[in-house]
């Protein structure tokens, strides 16, 4: 390439910062939203409010990843939403997701979705009523449909893991888990990639078949990206490095970050994830009845 002599050095100096911005990834915006977390309950099951704030401090050991996360579902200023490259949201399903709340909320989804903003749904979050179901497959490429499919918990061995930027450098993990399967998806599952199974009879093996599907990957015809992971029911699941990095590694595909052949940074401590733990009033026990009398 030849540069002027005369302005040279301002050149050369504009040549290597382009040349540097271009070699720096570019940033991503990642906004985290739990649901209601209930103050009454056991501590740690369905801690919306702790989850994401784990799974902040987790996004933020990426170089070039801003977070936010809030609470009850939903924000209270909807401008929060214009430069995000990505929305997590972790909460109660069934209807009780604050994003399905109303039609120009659905509408917001819908606006982000046809921006080609990345959407991850975790835990009960995929959970859709019927009257939403079709808008949910369409953001999701499958949800949880009442009456179709299935839930419970149960124990799951995770050690094989397909070719995808969201298991790169997933270890093994075993977890007592509350999961949710038999995933309606898309016709011919187009755009969607299984990434884990579960099943009570198989135990995380992929011999459960497209039933036993409880994380996967899609492409939408938009050219965004969602990602689904029904697990995650308590929030000792965080203490597991192979679904921590799963997790983490899932939300950045969404937001079209570049991946590590070695997967995400997703370092924490005990006392971290304790410290993240929402306070909860245990639930009240019944009372035992008493014996009769001996005659």
């Amino acid at each position: 390439m030849k540069l002027l002599w005369n302005g040279g050095l301002v050149c050369l100096g504009w040549f290597l910062a382009c040349a540097s911005s271009l070699a720096e990834p570019a940033g991503r915006r990642i906004l985290l939203v739990a649901g209601e977390t209930a103050k009454v309950d056991t501590l740690g099951h369905h801690d919306y409010r702790g989850g994401v704030r784990c799974l902040e401090q987790l996004l933020k050991q990426t170089a070039g990843v801003e977070t936010q996360w809030i609470d009850e579902g939903w924000p209270t200023d909807e401008t929060i939403f214009e430069q995000v490259d990505s929305v997590v949201f972790y909460t109660d399903g069934g209807g009780k997701q604050a994003f399905l709340a109303d039609e120009p909320r659905r509408r917001k989804i819908e606006e982000l979705v046809s921006r080609g903003v990345g959407l991850v749904m975790i835990h009960q979050a995929v959970d859709f009523p019927v009257e939403a179901e079709a808008l949910g497959k369409a953001w999701l490429g499958g949800i949880y449909a009442q009456g179709k499919s299935g839930r419970g918990h149960w124990p799951s061995v995770h050690v094989d893991f397909p070719q995808h930027p969201t298991t790169r450098g997933v270890e093994p993990w075993k977890i007592q888990d509350g999961w949710l399967n038999k995933i309606q998806f898309v016709d011919a599952m187009k755009g969607v990639t299984p990434l884990l199974w579960s099943g009570k009879e198989y135990a995380g093996s992929r011999a459960g078949l497209d039933d036993d599907i409880v994380a996967w990957a899609y492409e939408r015809p938009d050219g965004g990206r969602s990602f689904s992971f029904t697990g995650l029911d308590a929030h000792s699941a965080w203490s597991l490095p192979g679904m921590r990095r799963f997790v983490v590694n899932g939300v950045l595909w969404s937001a079209k970050a570049e991946l590590p052949e070695a997967g995400a940074p997703c370092q924490i401590d005990e006392a971290q994830l304790d410290g993240f733990l929402t306070p909860r009033e245990p639930k009240p026990q019944p009372a035992k009845k008493a014996k009769a009398a001996k005659k």
